[in-house]
């Protein structure tokens, strides 16, 4: 990672408020490529939502792509030795969380099978891969947080990720959490399950079948009604945020880790911001 959120002071993840737990757990954060590049504030708001829930939160230095661009477009050799260099850097910890359904599934559901002809590394795979969580399910699921100190005025709508839903079963969590919100009121899209079409490379490959779809989306968005848009995978994000400013719609576009986290405050995705480094 060499992005912003890497290259940020590690002391300044630290002065995160941290409050105790009878069990502490030492989490992993892997930030994500467009976290670290683009929205280094979704990294800061997962690190406090952690520790908010009592874990005591590391930035691996070493951490990486977590390979699926390469992997989607079948390089099988590169996506084995990324995944190698993420399984070295994430060993040790108690749990890793992604503030991300792709990235989490990456982990947790595509890692072992790449290793099907090396059994020691195979078994370093699945070790990860039954360690590695995405955010609001490691939150609700493993950790048992019921609701946040947060507070965000306006009515919201929520997208359903693909890789999310449908691999790693996230969607109560996410809104249990909004539920606790102060000020805040979700209205539901009549499809949020829906996909967006991002879908990583498939809107570089196939950009106008994206751009359709993600014009539905939009549309969808904007007959709800509601002042933000929120969801847990930020390509899914910036793809939504994009083609609705090029609409131009008023809806803002962030992702739910920055308003649980109560930093509602930040730029939203596609805003101008003199430094977007998730501080208040």
């Amino acid at each position: 990672m060499h992005g912003i959120f890497a290259a940020a002071n590690v002391a300044a993840v630290s002065a995160l408020p941290n409050k105790t737990s009878p069990k502490p757990r030492r989490v992993a954060l892997f930030v994500t490529c467009l976290v670290d590049l683009f929205r280094p504030s979704v990294g800061f708001a997962a690190v406090k939502l952690l520790e908010d829930a009592g874990c005591t939160v590391e930035v691996p230095p070493l951490q990486v792509c977590c390979g699926q661009p390469a992997y989607n477009s079948g390089d099988r050799a590169t996506t084995r030795a990324i995944a190698a260099q993420v399984i070295e850097a994430f060993e040790g910890y108690d749990a890793v969380v992604a503030p991300s359904g792709s990235c989490g599934g990456m982990l947790s559901h595509h890692y072992p099978g790449l290793f099907d002809d090396d059994p020691a590394m195979k078994a370093r795979a699945e070790n990860l891969a039954g360690r590695s969580y995405e955010l609001m399910a490691f939150l609700v699921d493993v950790l048992g947080v019921t609701k946040v100190t947060a507070r965000y005025d306006g009515v919201v709508t929520y997208h359903d990720s693909c890789s999310g839903l449908r691999e790693l079963g996230v969607k109560e969590q996410p809104r249990r959490l909004l539920g606790s919100v102060t000020g805040l009121r979700l209205s539901e899209m009549k499809s949020p399950e829906v996909c967006c079409g991002f879908g990583g490379t498939f809107c570089v490959k196939y950009p106008e079948i994206s751009n359709a779809m993600v014009g539905e989306k939009s549309a969808d968005i904007t007959s709800v009604g509601a002042g933000t848009l929120l969801a847990g995978d930020l390509g899914c994000l910036m793809n939504m945020a994009g083609k609705l400013q090029r609409e131009g719609s008023t809806v803002k576009v962030r992702h739910v880790a920055e308003v649980l986290a109560d930093m509602g405050d930040v730029a939203a995705i596609g805003e101008p911001s003199t430094l977007d480094s998730g501080t208040r």
